[in-house]
């Protein structure tokens, strides 16, 4: 049996009742209940129990107005906006209801914390319009994703939850995130998937991002570091060198952190390590070569085979080359050759020397100018205690400054010679450990030790009393040599005699023969000379012969005899 429409009076009472008999005036600013009367014009007529009826647009009502779902008779819930305006009809909009009906739902479940439904359909200044089922709201830029969206189009006009992070009815302002309800997401996924992986799995995953430090690897549904250095055992300068964006990679669970649900991946622990048996491989002393893979200011790296490398430090990189930076001896990607100095297999650590594979120069330049031979070379430095002078095999050999001339003073010597001359010298001494050589450079001017004057000041020894003739008279004592050929020396001027009247050199003349004590001899092995020693010794030797309590004999007369015995 069908149901009797009720009559408008009948409407108009239930209206009154339900609105608590607020009459009609009680209407405006409420959400009602009508009913469809007629569809015309692109309108729907809606009666809702006033003295006349309202229309409202058949979009309203739905996006479109031929899929508005309505016909005559149907019941639709409208907004009283005036009861009624000039030309007497009631002023309704299906819209306003739809918003009314929508914030009192959001207000809930905002209370609630709830997540609501919503479509973008618009882009407006720093995001996007968000139609929640009626209501607007506004969605930043920031809140579309977890990542920066380049193309929204793909999420435009599709229902989608949104999080309500703000919401103001007064002013009509709402603010949603979908980032919010991704992130929630994706949190409950990576619990889950986190639950499935453990330690030292061996896993599939693609490339999506790559950073100076590493790549993220994503596992399907959560992401994994992969660390540059756990990408493989050979030095690589950025991870683009092993793999690109969308490469899909085999990679091992190194480690997972719960708390921060965060996981380490690695590639070079599924090969083999190339660090095992390293010692055995590499004995110490042993000549290889080796690619310069990196230039630091303590040294340089060089590659023996993939994922091992050596430190050269700068120290080991030039026997002569000191206090200079790595990079002015060798380049990156150069071949060189080495020497392992040590092996640390614990510590992953190999010291190489750079030096060590070339030859000694001090010692090949020993074989080639033995002591006694003359070199040449340019003056390079000059301090105050003598010149450096540069020599084959890019080693530089020092004269000090009491070796350059005969006759006068070091600093006076030192000023006859300039940065970048070229000198000769004699070579007096190699010492290979200090990396030290000592030359000479008056030892090849007229008057000093020739060969067989080397041999002969070879043969003397200290504390010999010897003849020697006087070549020159100088302030500072006597040149003299010994016999005609023989070894040259000096005597100072406070060794000329014990008093101090017989201290001076101009008591002397060249060519003169006075019978002196050897007392030492200088760098150069050249012999020094004392009259004053020689004088001591004779003395003691007379008190010592004639000095016994028995002779009888007085100071005076063990000093005559000692006198007279000298000039005999």
């Amino acid at each position: 049996m069908a149901t009797q429409m009720p009559t408008r009076a009948e409407f108009e009472a239930l209206l009154n009742e339900q609105l608590g008999g607020a009459g009609e005036d009680g209407f405006e600013g409420r959400v009602v209940k009508g009913t469809v009367t007629a569809i015309e014009n692109g309108y729907a007529v809606v009666d809702v129990g006033l003295k006349s009826e309202g229309r409202i647009p058949l979009k309203e009502f739905s996006r479109g107005e031929n899929d508005h779902g309505l016909t005559v008779g149907s019941e639709v819930e409208v907004f009283v906006d005036r009861v009624e305006n000039a030309d007497g009809e009631a002023m309704l909009s299906r819209d306003r209801a739809r918003r009314e009906a929508a914030w009192d739902k959001l207000e809930s479940e905002f209370g609630e914390g709830k997540r609501v439904e919503g479509r973008i359909f618009g882009r407006v200044k720093g995001g996007f319009t968000v139609d929640l089922d009626g209501a607007v709201a506004f969605l930043p830029g920031s809140q579309v994703d977890i990542r920066p969206v380049r193309d929204v189009t793909p999420l435009m006009d599709v229902p989608q939850p949104f999080q309500i992070l703000k919401m103001d009815r007064r002013r009509g302002n709402i603010v949603v995130s979908r980032r919010a309800v991704l992130e929630e997401t994706r949190a409950e996924q990576r619990s889950e998937l986190i639950n499935d992986l453990v330690e030292g799995q061996i896993i599939e995953g693609v490339v999506k991002n790559i950073t100076d430090y590493g790549a993220f690897v994503d596992l399907g549904g959560i992401d994994g570091l992969l660390h540059v250095t756990d990408m493989s055992y050979k030095r690589i300068n950025h991870p683009s060198e092993v793999i690109a964006i969308g490469d899909t990679v085999t990679v091992q669970i190194v480690r997972i952190n719960a708390e921060t649900q965060r996981i380490s991946l690695g590639m070079k622990q599924l090969e083999s390590d190339p660090w095992d048996g390293v010692s055995a491989k590499y004995p110490v002393g042993m000549k290889l070569t080796g690619q310069v893979t990196n230039i630091t200011e303590y040294g340089a790296f060089v590659e023996l085979e993939p994922g091992i490398e050596g430190l050269v430090h700068v120290s080991e990189m030039s026997w002569t080359k000191k206090n200079v930076h790595p990079g002015k001896i060798v380049s990156t990607s150069q071949e060189v050759e080495v020497v392992v100095l040590e092996v640390d297999s614990d510590k992953r650590r190999i010291s190489l020397g750079l030096k060590q594979a070339q030859r000694n120069p001090w010692e090949e330049f020993s074989e080639k100018h033995p002591i006694g031979s003359v070199v040449e070379g340019e003056v390079k430095n000059a301090t105050e205690f003598g010149l450096f002078i540069g020599l084959d095999g890019d080693v530089d050999g020092m004269v000090h400054m009491s070796d350059i001339a005969w006759g006068i003073s070091g600093e006076d010597a030192l000023a006859l010679h300039r940065k970048g001359e070229v000198v000769k010298a004699v070579v007096l001494d190699v010492d290979v450990e200090k990396e030290r050589i000592s030359l000479g450079m008056k030892q090849l001017e007229k008057g000093a030790p020739s060969a067989d004057g080397a041999a002969s000041a070879s043969s003397l020894r200290k504390n010999q009393t010897v003849t020697v003739t006087v070549l020159e008279v100088r302030d500072g004592g006597l040149e003299v040599q010994v016999g005609e050929n023989g070894a040259t020396g000096f005597i100072k001027r406070s060794d000329l005699g014990r008093d101090r009247d017989e201290q001076r050199p101009d008591r002397f003349q060249v060519g003169q023969k006075v019978d002196a004590m050897v007392i030492g001899f200088d760098r150069s092995k050249k012999p020094n000379f004392s009259i004053k020693a020689r004088q001591i010794a004779e003395e003691k030797e007379a008190v010592a012969q004639f000095g016994s309590s028995d002779s009888g004999a007085s100071l005076g007369d063990i000093l005559g005899a000692a006198l007279k015995k000298g000039q005999e």
